[in-house]
């Protein structure tokens, strides 16, 4: 008697187990296609071989937490646009703090100032 109590009760168990299990898969969608949290429009040239243009093709079709940092730019001082990015990082505060850094490395790697200030967060998700 006892036995057929523990098999209903195993078998409710696994029951609820696999309702929240499949619950729990379907809130976590994929953020490949998606801009994200946009802060100001990225000044992108449209030549696919431009390592900006291709960071920020990779941004969007990341599927995990990412972001994309770039200077501001202003069209009668700078000459520059400088990028970086990190994709698929553990988290959105991550991605922002590497991508940031990345892009200030460029700055410092190719010793170029700006009019328009450093280099800040565009997008990021």
């Amino acid at each position: 008697m006892h036995l057929k109590y523990r098999r209903k009760a195993a078998a409710s168990m696994l029951a609820s187990l696999l309702i929240f299990a499949t619950s729990g898969a379907g809130l976590a969608e994929s953020l490949a296609g998606k801009i994200g949290d946009k802060r100001f429009s990225p000044n992108l040239s449209l030549d696919p071989k431009e390592g900006c243009y291709k960071a920020y093709l990779a941004y969007v079709a990341s599927g995990g937490h990412s972001a994309y940092a770039t200077t501001y730019y202003s069209r009668v001082v700078d000459l520059y646009i400088i990028c970086g990015a990190k994709l698929d990082a553990p988290s959105q505060k991550a991605a922002e703090d590497i991508a940031l850094r990345n892009c200030q490395a460029g700055l410092k790697k190719y010793k170029v100032r700006l009019a328009s200030g450093g280099c800040a967060i565009a997008v990021s998700k």
